[in-house]
């Protein structure tokens, strides 16, 4: 596993920021991926929730509401009649997995592939720094 000594010390300045920045990007993507998946659970509790009051509705002698329910809303898809399980695979299928091939193509090509790089840098830094060893696990 690669350590914090392995940095390229020759990519430039506006490298080591654009890394940065496409390595923040991602770790956002995925929360919003993370995000998505709540949405998709939640969403699947609440019809199932509704799918439990269509019965009550029914039972109560509500039998048009139930079917309104049942025929309108429960088929329904979350966003352009698509499920949200459609909508979180649509996601993780097509932008998540290009934006993060994108990303790993980029450190491929200007540090081998290295990720973290600010942070690898930071903590060589602060390693050579260190009046003693301290911080080294035992």
């Amino acid at each position: 596993m690669p350590h914090a000594g392995d940095i390229d010390e020759d990519i430039s300045e506006a490298e080591r920021q654009a890394l940065h920045q496409l390595q923040l990007g991602i770790e956002y993507v995925y929360r919003s991926y993370g995000a998505l998946l709540d949405f998709h659970h939640h969403l699947g509790h609440a019809m199932d929730r509704m799918a439990d009051a269509e019965e009550h509705l029914r039972a109560a002698g509500h039998d048009e509401l139930a079917d309104e329910l049942r025929d309108r809303h429960l088929p329904a898809g979350a966003l352009d009649d698509r499920w949200s399980y459609e909508i979180v695979g649509d996601f993780r299928r097509n932008f998540l997995h290009e934006i993060t091939d994108y990303e790993t193509g980029v450190r491929d090509d200007l540090v081998d592939g290295l990720d973290h790089v600010t942070e690898r840098e930071q903590q060589r830094e602060w390693r050579e720094r260190a009046e003693s060893d301290a911080w080294k696990s035992e």
